[in-house]
């Protein structure tokens, strides 16, 4: 510890300085990657079951079709549109389903700028602009649940129906590392220093069972924190969660909400969730056993299955 102090004093001029932020395509890049420009920012996103831009004309006398509810999938911190691979053909069923890489991850813009909740939350709103969603459900995890929070606090008219999973929402989930990155200079030299070092043991944290932490993700894991921005938009991001000036704002939310747990998270402990669905008037909370922060991936079956059932809910009621 005291070395690492050391060195964080010994390097902190030069790494105070050293951060820049990325624009356009990066290296790897994935050939059939789909892009839009969203405000000036490159963003990767799909969209699965969109409208065909010629649709065929109804029989003489019949209502057109109704086109398909939207539902929104939103990763969360230091992830990537790819986290929701396995919900996707579970809620491509029913719905059109648009996934992203939020400003700063994935393979999306690593500009200069703001990266809080909010500045996510318009950017996800402004990809279903142009995908012309006037409405949508919005579906996401961990700190991209402070994001979903973020748009139905700015446009709950578009808002039908939230699904959060291990939501990462309170100031008080806020570890002391991202505390002192607040300070100038600090939070480059933390980042600096210690962001990248052992993903490893920060995945497997992750994950109540090991199976999952598999070598191909370690080193898709390594592969992204190398892309170029990426560390100096982490730290944007971190800068960002000032969760204390909005908390108190959830209890204004009265959209029905699903809270989806992993009953062993260590990142997000369950007493978070509890709290949230106390907060959030139109929430119930269901967990998972023997599974941790990903219940899309350590409970596949039983959390497709519930949040499949909650977005045909909303279909059905009036």
């Amino acid at each position: 510890m005291m070395r690492d102090l050391w060195l964080l004093l010994l390097f902190l001029p030069f790494l105070a300085s050293c951060f820049s932020f990325h624009k356009g395509p990066m290296p790897g890049e994935p050939a059939q990657a789909r892009f839009t420009d969203v405000d000036g920012v490159r963003v990767r996103f799909t969209d699965t079951g969109e409208p065909e831009a010629k649709p065929e004309p109804a029989q003489e006398g019949a209502p057109p079709p109704a086109p398909r509810p939207t539902v929104v999938l939103v990763h969360g911190f230091a992830s990537a549109l790819e986290v929701w691979k396995p919900v996707v053909p579970a809620l491509s069923k029913t719905h059109r389903v648009i996934t992203l890489d939020l400003k700063g991850f994935g393979w999306t813009d690593r500009p200069e700028g703001d990266y809080s909740p909010d500045a996510q939350a318009r950017l996800v709103m402004r990809l279903l602009d142009q995908r012309g969603v006037s409405r949508t459900a919005i579906v996401a995890h961990s700190w991209g649940s402070s994001v979903a929070l973020a748009a139905t606090l700015q446009a709950p008219e578009r808002v039908t129906r939230l699904g959060l999973y291990d939501a990462w929402v309170y100031e008080e989930q806020l570890p002391t590392f991202f505390h002192w990155s607040r300070a100038d200079g600090v939070g480059e030299a933390l980042f600096g220093l210690f962001y990248k070092q052992r993903a490893d043991e920060r995945i497997a944290l992750a994950f109540y069972d090991k199976k999952f932490v598999t070598e191909a993700l370690v080193e898709d894991v390594d592969a992204a924190l190398d892309r170029p921005g990426t560390v100096a938009a982490a730290l944007a991001a971190v800068r960002g969660q000032r969760y204390a000036e909005v908390e108190t704002r959830y209890r204004s939310i009265d959209k029905p909400t699903l809270l989806l747990w992993g009953r062993e998270d260590i990142v997000t402990p369950l007493r978070y969730g509890e709290r949230l669905s106390r907060d959030l008037p139109g929430s119930r909370l269901v967990t998972y056993p023997r599974c941790g922060h990903f219940p899309m991936i350590e409970a596949i079956a039983a959390s497709n299955r519930d949040i499949a059932a909650f977005l045909a809910e909303g279909e059905k009621a009036p």
